[in-house]
């Protein structure tokens, strides 16, 4: 592990419902990370093909429209696009932590791919619970998605949006040592004004507060709602009032709460770039270390169910009984009756 680390949040308008011009962007994020120095270079929830934010617009009935489309346009963990992804890691030699829909048979899930500057993939997280109506899109992850991965760059993990508000989740993660976490956010665009818990105070709070309780450094993503997404989601003017234009607010925060890296405006769309110093850890923890010696273990534990959730489990059939016959038992086949 390096002293610093050079990490990036991109703060985007993702191709929605486009797989292979999302890829390509993604693609061209990652040249561009590298030709600012950065080792990791993180993206939002969902990022390809895009938050679907028709559930929060109107009736699911109405959303129907949209969700052959949305599956068919969701990327496998293995798949060509997957690949080509992972080559552009590969080529320049930059981490990535990336949020997209993942297509496994009929279902979608919200996933997040660690992929290594080798280009290989270490892993695919899901979400363990969607958030509201994100229900009638996606599935659940189970407790193998609760992950931290030792790389060259530092201890690193992710989540997805409202699973920084699932407080065992979150102490799950701390106590796996986490240095650097990737909160990755689809946009803070919706119901802006009315449900401020759905807006980018409470959010961006949610990724300060992360990194503070875990003394962790906290990269966190967040893209961008426009003109593009009005376009394909809003055929009304009330639709068009409940999703605002805007909603970018990515941020990086230090272990002790410090803000680091230039904010972009939010409708900008670019890079939050910041070097993160690793001696910030230490004396963050110094202070509350949760898992640590500002623990009581013998008060409150936390239990973990880490077994894959398998929707079929194969049993082998019972044995069934074997007749054996007296000759395998050393007796004689048949035995005369007696006489009188």
């Amino acid at each position: 592990m390096t002293n610093v680390v050079r990490v990036a949040a991109v703060q985007a308008e993702p191709r929605w419902l486009d797989i292979d011009a999302g890829v390509e962007q993604v693609v061209g994020y990652i040249a561009d990370a590298a030709a600012q120095g950065v080792a990791l270079v993180s993206f939002g929830e969902t990022f390809i093909p895009g938050y679907p934010w028709w559930i929060w617009l109107d009736a699911p009935a109405a959303g129907m429209q949209y969700v052959h489309r949305y599956h068919q346009n969701s990327m496998t963990r293995d798949g060509e696009h997957m690949a080509r992804i992972a080559a552009a890691a590969a080529e320049h030699r930059v981490w990535v932590v990336l949020g997209f829909s993942e297509r496994a048979g009929g279902s979608v899930y919200m996933a997040q791919a660690f992929i290594s500057d080798t280009g290989r993939v270490v892993s695919v997280r899901r979400k363990l619970k969607p958030t509201h109506v994100e229900r009638s899109v996606f599935g659940e992850g189970d407790g193998s998605d609760i992950q931290v991965h030792e790389t060259p760059l530092g201890r690193l993990g992710a989540l997805n949006c409202w699973e920084h508000f699932q407080p065992l989740t979150k102490y799950a993660m701390y106590s796996l040592g986490e240095q650097i976490h990737v909160a990755a956010w689809p946009s803070f665009s919706v119901y802006r004004g009315g449900a401020r818990a759905l807006g980018p105070e409470v959010n961006n709070a949610a990724s300060l507060v992360y990194a503070v309780e875990g003394q962790t450094f906290v990269v966190a993503p967040c893209s961008v709602v426009g003109q593009a997404a009005h376009d394909l989601y809003c055929d009304t003017e009330t639709k068009r009032q409940l999703l605002l234009q805007g909603g970018g607010f990515a941020r990086v925060f230090g272990p002790e709460g410090t803000p680091l890296g230039e904010d972009l405006a939010e409708t900008e769309e670019g890079l939050v770039v910041a070097d993160l110093d690793f001696s910030l850890i230490s004396i963050a923890k110094s202070a509350a270390d949760p898992v640590g010696h500002y623990s009581r273990p013998d008060v409150m534990r936390l239990l973990i169910n880490r077994t894959p959730n398998s929707v079929v489990v194969e049993q082998a059939a019972p044995a069934l009984p074997r007749f054996v016959d007296a000759e395998e038992l050393g007796r004689p086949a048949s035995v005369p009756a007696e006489t009188g």
